[in-house]
């Protein structure tokens, strides 16, 4: 998978002309006025002139532009036009899905019109796009093909329906990709038939047929690459640049000579720290070994492929599997769903004589084979298990110093083990694979700043030496936002935990019948959440109001789509829901917020980096939790006002903003500073939505 320009030795290219074109675009009066009947933004205007001059000079921007600058449009059109005049690719990396469609369906329709609208731009207007999923979210035409010729030693008969019904829309679909099947596919089936396999490849595949051979092919001719945020850390840990062909010297993060926009930017430190750590759990392994050959079905490779004696490896890796993972469940994990590690050996190695036995195996069955698919497929499923021996064999002896490991359970009934380690400090990481690739990085977001400085949030990521700007939203807060703050509601604490939520939910009940738009209420736990909801949902039901919670039955995309189709929905939500959703108009009239954002110091990524805070010097709540609850506060308070013509109420039900010292760094990241006192005696006088 290769970049545009695979020559990176080749002649010197013209000079860009974004700046120079930016300029003229975004001006007062600009081709963009001219061409799309767009307002001029002076906010919109600078932040183009910056992300030009950045990407002209290969140079790192940290800029935050507030709601409503139009910040996709003032990286869009100077990237693209520096992407074209230097036959480069242009990397727009967002963290949601909700950002990724509003850049594919509204802002890159706008940057073709502009480039129609002008001669001077007519270069342009062919720019290619492509919105890139990871290979596990493709069919594979040609897997597809063997999985139902090998139907017999890969799948039990409920299988085979399932396979027959991909098969069937195989037929039918345009894309090939997973979510566009309903209902989705069991994922044992789709695990033999999509693309993240070397029988995927340029070798076995038609390129006319299969989906992903097919995408990569456009991907190759794009002048732009839309992903996100864990898709570009997944395929940096896979190489990035280098991995598809650039040299060690060459610059490029994800292709060689490509050039990045990392927008919602705020959410990086947080899915890097994910992606650069070890994740290793009881559900995945069983799904790798049961690809081989599952014991209760009697299907997998080794049916046709092994043998008794490579069958009952596997059986014996699933026992001494179950047998490892069960230990932690019983012991480590007996007690609390989330522990930190901090000695080697808490558990006996177990699963590495089996895996190791397994890994042998494999090696020898694909040396008695022709070069060929089955070959590979072999040589793939022997490094897939060499990579859960090297794993476990890491998180056993905590074998990457300046990472924290800890076990946790998850799942429905709690029975899936993982076992996480995580970098404690991830901007040397972030400095390696970002901004030391010797191209543009651009980082924006509606809060990156703490307090109107970004340079703790540059230390955080690695980009001490980029250029920072902050620009103010050109809304008008003072006329179209009201703020209130309760008094009354109970101070955090165990003691007062039960009185607390009662008072609460109390508030909740008023504020949101006293609004007619939709309410969206923001807690910092489950258990806050499911309790308030245990007490209102039945009035929201008896008054004939919709009411949405997370982690029920819908996505958080169906969910901001529901509440956007009903017009008057309550919408209860928890960490996601404080950032990326986008509900415009009076289908969102009032943000409730029930407690600050501060992270529990209990989780071991918390924990470890208080104490590396602490050091080196440092004083954890100043420099890691108040920092990261006051952007995720101005995340949960953005999400209100969202076009210029909106109106509505920010409802602040945690006392600590008026009895804490550092209560006035919250309400100072209020656009609208001027703010109501509530008690549950006054609020009735004094509580006045808009008309």
């Amino acid at each position: 998978m290769i970049g545009l320009r695979d020559d990176t030795a080749s002649a010197p290219r013209p000079p860009s002309r974004a700046p120079e074109l930016a300029a003229k675009i975004f001006a007062d009066g600009g081709w963009l006025q001219a061409g799309l009947n767009l307002e001029h933004r002076p906010q919109q205007e600078q932040m183009a002139r910056a992300v030009a001059v950045a990407m002209q000079g290969d140079a790192p921007l940290l800029f935050e532009a507030g709601t409503g600058v139009g910040k996709s449009l003032a990286y869009l059109v100077p990237g693209i036009i520096h992407a074209i005049d230097q036959s480069r690719q242009l990397i727009v990396s967002t963290h949601t899905i909700s950002l990724q469609e509003q850049l594919e369906t509204s802002d890159l329709p706008k940057c073709r019109r502009l480039f129609k609208s002008d001669p001077a731009l007519a270069h342009c207007a062919d720019f290619k796009s492509i919105v890139l999923v990871g290979k596990s979210n493709y069919l594979c035409t040609t897997r597809l093909g063997h999985a139902l010729a090998d139907r017999a030693s890969l799948f039990a008969d409920a299988d085979y329906g399932e396979l027959q019904r991909i098969a069937a829309w195989a037929d039918e679909t345009t894309t090939g990709l997973r979510h566009d099947l309903r209902p989705p596919p069991r994922a044992e089936v789709w695990d033999a038939v999509n693309a993240d396999s070397s029988s995927c490849s340029r070798k076995h595949c038609d390129g006319e047929k299969c989906f992903y051979q097919r995408a990569k092919a456009r991907l190759r001719s794009a002048n732009i690459v839309i992903v996100n945020h864990a898709l570009l850390f997944a395929l940096i840990n896979t190489g990035g640049a280098q991995a598809q062909g650039a040299n060690k010297d060459a610059r490029g993060v994800l292709f060689p000579d490509d050039f990045l926009v990392l927008d919602e930017a705020h959410t990086v430190p947080e899915v890097a720290t994910d992606h650069f750590g070890l994740s290793l759990s009881s559900y995945g392994v069983d799904r790798a070994l049961k690809f081989l050959f599952n014991p209760r079905t009697k299907r997998g490779v080794f049916r046709k492929l092994g043998g008794p004696e490579a069958q009952q490896l596997v059986t014996d890796a699933l026992d001494a599997s179950r047998q490892f993972f069960d230990f932690f469940s019983t012991t480590l994990l007996a007690q609390r769903p989330i522990v930190r590690v901090q000695e080697e050996g808490v558990a006996e190695p177990t699963l590495d004589g089996p895996l190791g036995a397994l890994h042998r195996l494999l090696g020898k069955l694909a040396d008695k084979l022709e070069d060929g698919r089955e070959r590979d497929e072999l040589l793939e499923q022997k490094q897939r298990v060499k990579g859960l021996q090297a794993g476990l064999t890491e998180w056993l002896m905590l074998g990457n110093q300046g990472h924290v490991y800890w076990a946790e359970r998850s799942g429905r009934k709690q029975t899936i083990v993982t076992l996480r380690s995580a970098p404690i400090d991830v901007a040397p990481a972030l400095r390696q694979h970002l901004f030391g690739c010797g191209t543009s990085i651009v980082c924006t977001s509606a809060t990156l700043a703490m307090g109107g400085e970004i340079a703790p949030f540059a230390a955080r990521i690695g980009a001490d030496e980029a250029r920072a700007v902050v620009v103010q939203s050109p809304f008008d807060f003072e006329r179209h936002m009201r703020v209130f703050v309760a008094s009354d509601v109970p101070l955090p604490s165990p003691k007062e935990a039960k009185l607390a939520l009662g008072v609460l939910a109390d508030y909740v009940g008023f504020c949101t019948e006293r609004v007619t738009g939709g309410s969206l209420v923001l807690f910092t736990s489950y258990t806050d959440m499911r309790a308030v909801a245990a007490t209102l949902e039945p009035r929201f039901r008896e008054a004939g109001r919709p009411f949405l919670i997370q982690g029920a039955d819908l996505s958080r995309t169906e969910l901001a789509r529901q509440m956007r189709a009903h017009g008057n929905a309550v919408l209860f939500g928890t960490d996601s829901f404080w950032t990326g959703v986008d509900v415009p108009g009076d289908a969102l009239a009032q943000v409730i917020i029930t407690r600050l954002p501060f992270d529990p110091p209990t989780h071991p990524i918390t924990e470890a980096k208080c104490e590396h805070i602490r050091d080196t010097g440092g004083n954890p709540f100043n420099d890691l939790t108040l920092p990261d609850a006051l952007i995720k506060f101005r995340q949960g308070v953005g999400r209100l006002i969202r076009t210029a013509t909106d109106r509505g109420l920010v409802t602040i039900l945690d006392s600590r903003v008026l009895a804490k010292s550092y209560g006035r760094l919250f309400l100072a990241c209020l656009p609208q500073r001027e703010f109501t006192v509530l008690t549950r005696e006054t609020r009735s006088e004094k509580f006045d939505p808009f008309a």
